[in-house]
């Protein structure tokens, strides 16, 4: 595996990850799970701060939602797979800003 093949794996692990614990983290904190909905609450302060929470969960908020649709509504392959590969994408590009914000900051090298 090549270097660069590594590396945007790494990013998609981390990506996923930093998802999932921030979506985890806010339903144990509000007791209900994040969802684009937390947009539809009009202007307000809250709306305006759910937007980077949402740029970094959207990956598990976008998987969470088609694997359950997938199960419930018995939505089709195409539709699945192509959930999959946006939140895939969206996952390796939110892990490559945090990694590249680590570095950044001095805490990789």
């Amino acid at each position: 595996m090549s270097p660069d093949a590594l590396n945007s794996l790494f990013a998609l692990c981390i990506g996923f990850a930093l998802a999932g614990a921030l979506a985890s983290g806010y339903q144990a904190m509000a007791a209900r799970p994040a969802g684009f909905g937390l947009l539809g609450e009009g202007v307000a302060p809250k709306t305006f701060a759910a937007v980077p929470f949402l740029v970094f969960a959207a990956p598990f908020i976008i998987m969470r939602n088609t694997l359950r649709g997938a199960k419930i509504e018995r939505r089709r392959f195409e539709f699945v797979m192509m959930a999959t590969v946006l939140s895939g994408f969206w996952s390796m590009m939110s892990g490559t800003f945090f990694l590249m914000t680590l570095r950044a900051a001095g805490v990789l090298t």
